[in-house]
């Protein structure tokens, strides 16, 4: 394998995880304490003792609450997840942090950088007209078994946690709101809960606010987010919401109503709209251009990285999305930072992979690769309940030696879903018309949507597949979008212990980068052909051609005008400098088009062609 070009990179946002730990400042002597940078304060007076239940402000850089009068809670819902999730930020489609090991005691929620975000505007309570700087900041608990659910009939009931600041375009406050999701019973009496459904729902959740009130906080618009980070602690005895703005903090020591300090194991921090009502939640939407760097960072007695867990639990959403690689990750930690924007419009992953044109694979670990041989190959296997397979179709007789994606599937616990030329959609071996951005929700939880003429399909542990359809020629693109990172992937988009210098074969043989064009082909990727039996392409057709390219093909085997004018092509369009050599071989193979899919894309961590 050699090549003077470089493959595409992943499509969508990677979550990255660092494994830093954070640091907690104290004093060197009591005599001269030294001055805590912001960061160190903010984390230390984060997990500081409040003398008692109540509403708090500490000013940088002193580790000393001090008390002060509460105000009225908001008296509105932050309903759970529920429906299909969208191909934006919020209703379960989100990037959260799950801890290796144990319970979370504290989480803060902050943004590494807030860039071009001028406004933002939503109703309250999902109804009405959108008021100006009206958002919410939410650091939410997962779903979890709890003791407050002994009274519910239902064995389902479960507790979920949400720290809120909420601003309302006029004030602010930070508060605690609890919930007892499909309680199916009247609420507990006595206890100051809520009765919530969601309209034509039968089941019955229970609400309500931490005692005693909130905090308040002076009205903060969208353009200070970047100052501003939110805190939750759990424990047995009290729970506690803090609001950060810069040398400021505000904190409300609140109930265990929910006993989460047993079961918070997952954290989701996002800026999400101001609450919701029976048809959902509502949106906070930004202008367009704005990007926002998000990081989760958890206490929980260890110093290993979190997991990166493609979900999310609240119901709010606003208008961004994902679709930006993510900056070098920069300490504090154990922490996952993700990019959402308004050019994103990916599915939400914590890692991804991709085929790209004739065929140039990129795996998760980031190795690229070409691959032009025929046939039906085996993409990802990851666990045993998600798949995904592909056919390649040859490009003779003018591209002997190039193959292109001709047909796309997975399987996603018990649902298959395939995506054959035409495009035709097939939804386990029955076809199915998709109306574009109207999602297709199935009982398995697997949602389908039609989005700017590509398919996404998606599970409910948070995997994802889009594929996208091209015309004259025929081709389609994929990009393959992980719940959960790291994890083990197998076949042609993986690599062993994800080590971006190795592929490994069905059988465990394991190749250093590059392979010879024997291994390539004959020992590497005839190993990863699905047999007749395993195949989830039946729907696309049963005949399958074989084949293997008879040479390698790249760049450097156009003729000269035509690899000419394919590179200048891809140059006017801005291609870096990394892609030249894939992007100039697309254009030949497949048109002008080809360039957009490479224009802003960040190199491969290895290229595997040379």
């Amino acid at each position: 394998m050699r090549s003077q070009n470089r493959r595409p990179t992943v499509l969508g946002v990677v979550a990255l995880l660092t494994l830093v730990a954070s640091t907690i400042w104290a004093p060197a002597s009591a005599a001269q304490p030294p001055r805590p940078g912001r960061q160190d304060w903010q984390n230390s007076i984060a997990t500081a003792p409040r003398p008692g239940r109540g509403c708090y402000t500490a000013t940088y850089p002193r580790l000393v609450w001090r008390p002060v009068g509460c105000v009225t809670a908001p008296d509105i819902p932050q309903p759970p997840r529920r429906g299909p999730r969208p191909l934006v930020i919020g209703n379960g489609s989100d990037i959260a942090a799950r801890v290796p090991s144990g319970f979370i005691s504290t989480a803060i929620g902050s943004f590494d950088s807030v860039v071009n975000v001028t406004s933002e505007s939503g109703p309250i309570g999902n109804t009405g007209p959108s008021i100006a700087n009206a958002y919410t900041l939410q650091l939410n608990t997962n779903f979890f078994a709890s003791t407050a659910c002994a009274g519910s009939p239902n064995p389902g009931c479960q507790g979920w946690q949400q720290f809120v600041y909420g601003n309302d375009g006029s004030s602010g406050a930070a508060f605690i709101q609890y919930w007892l999701l499909r309680y199916n019973a009247a609420c507990p009496a006595g206890a100051g809960w809520n009765t919530f459904s969601f309209t034509g729902d039968p089941d019955i959740y229970c609400w309500k606010n931490n005692t005693g009130g909130a905090v308040g906080v002076p009205n903060q618009p969208i353009t200070n987010l970047g100052a501003l980070s939110l805190s939750g602690q759990v424990s047995g005895g009290g729970d506690s919401v803090t609001l950060f703005n810069g040398a400021t903090a505000y904190s409300r020591v609140g109930d265990n109503a929910v006993d989460a300090a047993t079961g918070w194991d997952t954290a989701e921090f996002n800026v999400f709209g101001y609450g919701g009502n029976s048809s959902g939640g509502g949106t906070a939407t930004f202008n367009a251009g704005a990007a926002l760097t998000v990081r989760t960072r958890t206490i929980y007695g260890g110093t290993a990285a979190p997991l990166c867990v493609a979900t999310g639990f609240t119901a709010e959403k606003n208008n961004l999305s994902f679709g930006t690689p993510a900056p070098a990750m920069t300490p504090p930690g154990p922490a996952v930072q993700f990019v959402e924007d308004t050019v994103g419009g990916a599915a939400t992953n914590c890692a991804a992979a991709t085929t790209i044109g004739d065929v140039h694979a990129h795996t998760v670990a980031g190795l690229s690769y070409d691959f032009q041989a025929v046939g039906d190959f085996e993409l990802a296997q990851v666990g045993p309940d998600f798949e995904v397979q592909a056919r390649h179709i040859s490009g003779a007789p003018t591209w002997p030696n190039a193959s292109v994606n001709q047909a796309v599937a997975t399987r996603m616990g018990g649902t298959t879903v395939a995506v054959c030329g035409g495009p035709r959609l097939v939804v386990d071996g029955r076809d199915v018309q998709l109306r574009e951005g109207k999602p297709l929700s199935l009982p398995s939880g697997v949602d389908i949507t039609l989005a700017g003429g590509a398919y996404v399909v998606t599970d409910p542990d948070g995997n994802s597949v889009r594929v996208t359809p091209h015309h004259s020629p025929d081709y389609m693109d994929v990009a393959v979008g992980l719940g959960t990172w790291p994890t083990r992937v197998r076949g042609l988009l993986g690599n062993p212990d994800n080590n971006v210098q190795l592929l490994e074969a069905s059988d465990g043989t394991v190749f250093k980068v590059p392979l010879s064009f024997d291994d390539l082909y004959y020992r590497y990727g005839d190993s990863w052909r699905v047999k007749p039996t395993d195949s989830l392409l039946a729907p696309c057709g049963t005949k399958v051609e074989e084949s293997n390219p008879a040479k390698p093909f790249f760049a450097e085997d156009l003729e000269p005008k035509i690899r000419e004018r394919g590179m200048s092509i891809c140059r006017q369009a801005g291609v870096q400098d990394a892609w030249i050599g894939a992007c100039t071989l697309d254009v030949a193979v497949l048109g002008e088009k080809a360039a957009a899919v490479y224009v802003g894309k960040p190199p491969p961590v290895l290229d595997g062609n040379r």
